[in-house]
């Protein structure tokens, strides 16, 4: 997928927590396969050309679509799945696929797990007896430092994505006009239960702007985000400051 993927785990029985380690490292590179719009031979790449139905295909084409097409419901169209008029749900499988990994392992007994796909964090459980996971988020305006501290203690699970021009340039395209979006924004992070809902709902929001992003975001249950724009403006959801430690 074009990104570095690591894992955190702790607890479990050795064994079953390897082995679902190597199932979920399969899973990755198999999601890569399926989903690629680089590889022509990939069911994705096919589907677009026609030369498949989504019947056809791998039943988590069916999922994803759906999800896909259910955020782009609930962002008022603001989250699509479709890239210069050829399907592309390249902004919801990474999240999507790195939350699937996580469970996996969840399942095999470990006791805390947190996998990073390039920066967005999946987190279950806790690394310890009264030690949460904390994630760092990176301030876009000054390399090197935070921007502030996401704390997952107390929740049993947790996720954390950021969609921004500071890494990747201008890469989030606004579904309206197909051509990159303009906006005030330089990052949006998400903080949510799910990473496939956090990393949909950041770049949505990125692709709205800081006003409407932040009163859309603060509709969503069980979200909370953190936007930084262009002039150094620091915006929050209001129940975001309960996760900050």
């Amino acid at each position: 997928m074009g990104t570095v993927v690591s894992f955190d785990v702790r607890g479990g029985e050795p064994g079953a927590v390897r082995s679902a380690l190597e199932e979920a490292v399969a899973g990755l590179h198999r999601v890569d396969e399926v989903f690629s719009t680089y590889r022509d031979g990939s069911q994705l790449s096919r589907l677009a050309r026609g030369e498949l139905t989504v019947a056809e295909c791998d039943p988590e084409v069916a999922e994803v679509l759906a999800l896909g097409a259910e955020a782009e419901r609930l962002s008022g169209g603001w989250f699509s799945t479709r890239y210069a008029g050829r399907l592309d749900p390249t902004g919801i499988v990474k999240g999507w696929a790195v939350e699937r990994a996580a469970r996996r392992l969840v399942a095999s007994g470990a006791g805390g797990v947190s996998v990073n796909g390039g920066g967005d964090v999946q987190m279950y459980g806790a690394p310890g007896p009264h030690r949460p996971w904390r994630v760092g988020v990176s301030d876009p305006l000054r390399p090197g430092g935070l921007a502030a501290v996401v704390t997952a203690a107390g929740a049993t699970e947790l996720a954390v994505a950021t969609s921004g021009a500071a890494e990747r340039g201008a890469h989030i395209v606004d579904p309206r006009t197909g051509r990159s979006a303009v906006t005030d924004l330089v990052a949006v992070t998400v903080v949510a239960p799910r990473l496939t809902w956090a990393d949909c709902w950041a770049t949505a929001a990125f692709a709205m702007g800081s006003r409407e992003g932040l009163a859309w975001l603060e509709s969503l249950p069980d979200t909370e985000a953190l936007l930084i724009t262009a002039g150094d403006e620091v915006r929050c959801t209001g129940g975001l400051a309960a996760l900050l430690g």
